[in-house]
């Protein structure tokens, strides 16, 4: 199978310390979004957790777990790697029942990123996420959906609206409404604000059992 590779520019290192670790992790990454999308290809990502997703991030989830252990600090580009660093962001993302590793995760990437190790603008990605199943606000606006009221943009709501850009533009990212018109153009139109209510009640019950949420 094919190593992942990150969408972001280049860094410029001449060597990483771990390329053993920067494979294996590339390889778990890739393997993770080989079956999203032969079960996206199947229609059986929708109506909650796939059961055989779950297992693939929990068992991405805890290497990488054990990954943070041995190394002490976020694996960052020095270490691993830009494809690597972004192959781990995608493990601690997609480990959604494990709330543990997200938040042990952004603790970690924020030193990184302080230290210039790691890409800034996935923070925003960690933070929103964590956010959103914590049932917070988000403050850059990274997590896009359908709203109660059956529009297409952030969701949950951002905090501090008017200045979210500015934030944005700190971890180099482009205007929200940028960003915003340009998943819309992927996103099928949908005619029920009461299918996304429903979406957004079977989150909040996921975030109660998973930990995320006391109530």
């Amino acid at each position: 199978m094919d190593r992942i590779r990150s969408p972001l520019a280049p860094v410029r290192f001449t060597g990483v310390l771990r390329p053993d670790l920067a494979e294996e992790l590339e390889q778990l990454a890739a393997e993770d979004l080989a079956v999203r999308q032969r079960l996206l290809d199947a229609g059986e990502l929708h109506g909650g957790y796939n059961p055989e997703m779950r297992v693939v991030h929990r068992r991405n989830g805890d290497r990488l777990t054990a990954v943070l252990d041995e190394v002490g600090c976020w694996p960052g580009f020095r270490l691993i790697g830009r494809d690597g660093s972004y192959a781990a962001f995608l493990i601690a993302q997609h480990d959604i029942a494990n709330p543990a590793l997200l938040r042990r995760s952004r603790g970690l990437y924020v030193a990184a990123v302080e230290a210039d190790d790691a890409e800034p603008s996935l923070l925003a990605n960690l933070e929103d996420r964590i956010r959103y199943f914590e049932g917070r606000s988000q403050l850059y606006g990274t997590h896009l959906g359908w709203t109660e009221t059956g529009e297409f943009g952030p969701w949950p709501a951002v905090e501090d609206v008017a200045t979210v850009d500015q934030r944005r533009a700190a971890l180099g990212l482009g205007p929200l409404a940028d960003a915003v018109d340009a998943a819309r153009i992927d996103r099928p139109v949908r005619t029920s604000a009461a299918e996304a209510v429903r979406e957004h009640e079977a989150a909040a019950a996921f975030a109660r059992q998973a930990g995320w949420r006391d109530s």
